[in-house]
């Protein structure tokens, strides 16, 4: 057995007398066949974690999977969807112990800058692929005290692989003392969205109807948010008055509320699910829910997002949208997705809007062709940073499960 480090050693020596914490409830039960354990620093890395499990399992159904995260942060809401979950224990030996013998995960998934040296032995140690994604140019953490000797380095050293979001973050590593077979710059880890399905003869066929006519989208729009969205387009079409707003309502009860509203006022409605197509006069397209809404994507350049506009909801996930080629506008209250929507408006690809008059504006300045394509190409450019680190990531970790040691080091680092 490879000598372990004396920092490392010192470490776990500290660990063996820490304190557990009291005993949980029972955990759910391993299921059969391969497992891959997920951890995740934050609420925003846990659902791009959950989304990269929901995609590893459509590949390979027999795969399950664990998500955990630190103790006091709240559950993941999308969590259970797709993988068991639980809190992460602490990093005293005897938990750590229990958690590898008790899961015995054959890839682990770990996000973030604080180490639990503990718990990473005894997984590597019992044979756990280990990769380390989206590191960043920050400072790292163990949780010991000062007295015991600093082992990131060790630490850090048990992954099979550290995946490094940018030149920075790979530099520090390098500084570090780890070296380049372990280490690859594949950008930030975030949550990616495929595109959604969609015919493409319909696809076809509604594109030539609406031929020569600038199209906007309001996607999954709550009750609430209808009046408004209707004023900003009606304002809108006194510059461009063969705008046509395609309104896609986030559930069948919104719609039809939303319906009402849109007949009551004084546009000319289109009502898709009646087997209505918009004609030359039409101005509004409405539907009743949003289980066509990769078609509107593929037809709309500018796609405004809702529950942004009223509190409460908390937004849409805007990658979705970015992931057709959008230029997106959105309202203030987007708390689910901030960190997604603070990378897209740094790189120009979204515009917040506050009321109808500010939306109104947005989309008459975005009506121009040249403008809408330049922030959706920028909306591309971070759905596909996001994308590739999720790529390599499910492709190492199937070469992992096939028992292929994944190039180690194959493609080095940049």
């Amino acid at each position: 057995m490879t000598r372990k480090p004396f920092a490392l050693s010192a470490y776990l020596a500290f660990a063996r007398g820490r304190p557990a914490a009291p005993p949980a409830p029972p955990p759910a039960p391993r299921p059969d066949g391969p497992l891959i354990w997920l951890h995740a620093d934050r609420a925003e890395t846990a659902r791009a974690l959950a989304a990269l499990a929901a995609r590893m399992q459509v590949q390979r159904p027999e795969v399950a999977a664990l998500l955990t995260w630190p103790a006091g942060m709240a559950t993941p809401p999308d969590a259970p969807r797709y993988c068991l979950a639980q809190p992460l224990p602490g990093d005293s030996l005897s938990e750590a112990q229990d958690f590898a013998a008790y899961w015995r995960p054959d890839l682990g998934l770990w996000t973030g800058q604080t180490l639990r040296p503990a718990l990473l032995t005894k997984l590597s140690e019992a044979g756990t692929r280990l990769a380390h994604l989206g590191a960043r140019n920050e400072t790292w953490y163990v949780p010991a005290p000062l007295w015991v000797p600093d082992c990131t380095t060790a630490a850090l050293a048990l992954f099979d692989r550290i995946f490094a979001e940018d030149d920075p973050a790979l530099r520090r590593l390098r500084r570090m003392g780890l070296p380049d077979s372990l280490l690859r710059r594949a950008g930030p880890l975030s949550e990616t969205a495929p595109p959604l399905d969609c015919p493409p003869e319909l696809h076809e066929e509604m594109a030539q109807t609406l031929s020569g006519r600038p199209v906007w989208l309001a996607a999954k729009v709550r009750a609430d948010e209808a009046t408004d969205i209707l004023r900003a387009h009606r304002r809108a079409t006194r510059l461009a008055h063969r705008l046509i707003l395609i309104l896609v309502p986030a559930s069948p009860r919104d719609g039809a509320a939303i319906a009402e509203t849109a007949c009551a006022s004084d546009l000319r409605v289109a009502r898709w699910d009646a087997g209505e197509m918009p004609d030359e006069n039409c101005q509004v397209l409405l539907t009743e829910d949003a289980s066509e809404l990769g078609l509107w994507y593929r037809l709309a350049p500018i796609a405004f997002l809702g529950g942004s506009l009223r509190p409460g909801h908390g937004g849409e996930d805007p990658l979705e949208a970015a992931a057709h080629g959008a230029a997106l506008l959105y309202g203030p209250n987007v708390g689910r997705h901030l960190s997604a929507y603070t990378r897209l408006v740094e790189a120009g690809a979204a515009r917040i809007v506050r009321d109808f008059d500010t939306l109104a504006a947005a989309v008459s300045q975005l009506v121009a062709p040249d403008r809408a394509a330049a922030m959706a190409h920028a909306g591309w450019d971070v759905v596909s940073q996001g994308a590739a680190l999720t790529d390599e990531v499910i492709a190492l970790a199937f070469q992992w499960l096939d028992g292929d040691d994944g190039g180690n080091g194959t493609g080095e680092a940049a």
